[in-house]
């Protein structure tokens, strides 16, 4: 799983916190006080809420296969997620330097903490939970394994572990496209269930798409997928 690796090798442990100013206005407001809050509000903030759909499947095996696939799925989102978290905090960190120095100095600073964090974890993944890893990574970020490595390494090191995955059935370049494939939309389906659980933390994905609609497409529809 070393081409793993390299997707957070390069993105940073440090998250760079942001405060926005508040305009003030005259608007007058009616305020609620909730037991046990001191601080009164003007409106009560609700999390997203998704009404999922009950489970049921056709025969047993799909029910056993489903159960395998959210085990491996909750295994591999954390990492998922912290690769976005980690891209996102990269990118802003390095727009603030101006020194190619202090650019590569920070970077090899993050690399040998994630090498230490986390490189022994990646390394146990099997061959199936390193597809859906990479297949989350693009739901994160919207970009794909393959080019990631392509923008933090050469162009001829990203093609090389792609070229090494490959013998081992996982394709850096494989997209999260729950539309087409029914895994993915499952994989979906076990997110949003595990984020209205607790279980996982909430996350929108960078890609596009209607879980309700998909929900229509392989569950409700008359035509066979």
């Amino acid at each position: 799983m070393n081409f793993l690796k390299y997707i957070l090798l390069f993105i940073p442990a440090i998250m760079l916190a942001q405060i926005n100013d508040v305009e003030q206005d005259s608007t007058a407001a009616e305020y609620l006080i909730i037991e046990g809050d001191s601080v009164p509000r003007v409106v009560i903030d609700l999390d997203e809420v998704k009404l999922l759909h009950k489970l049921k499947f056709n025969s047993k095996k799909d029910r056993i296969r489903y159960l395998i696939l959210r085990r491996k799925t909750v295994k591999v989102y954390p990492y998922a997620k912290m690769a976005a978290d980690r891209l996102d905090s990269l990118n802003t960190r390095l727009e603030s330097m101006t020194r190619r120095r202090d650019k590569k100095r920070y970077t090899k600073m993050i690399q040998k903490y994630i090498e230490g964090e986390f490189s022994d974890e990646l390394k146990k993944l099997t061959r199936t939970e390193g597809q859906i890893l990479v297949k989350l990574i693009h739901r994160q970020t919207g970009r794909t394994t393959f080019e990631l490595v392509k923008e933090l390494r050469s162009g001829w090191r990203a093609f090389w572990y792609n070229t090494t995955a490959s013998m081992f059935d996982i394709s850096l370049k494989r997209e999260f496209d729950p539309i087409n494939d029914k895994e993915d939309y499952l994989i979906e389906d076990i997110l949003q269930r595990n984020f209205q659980s607790g279980q996982l933390e909430r996350q929108k994905s960078a890609l596009d798409f209607d879980f309700y609609d998909l929900t229509d497409k392989w569950l409700y529809s008359k035509t066979e997928n």
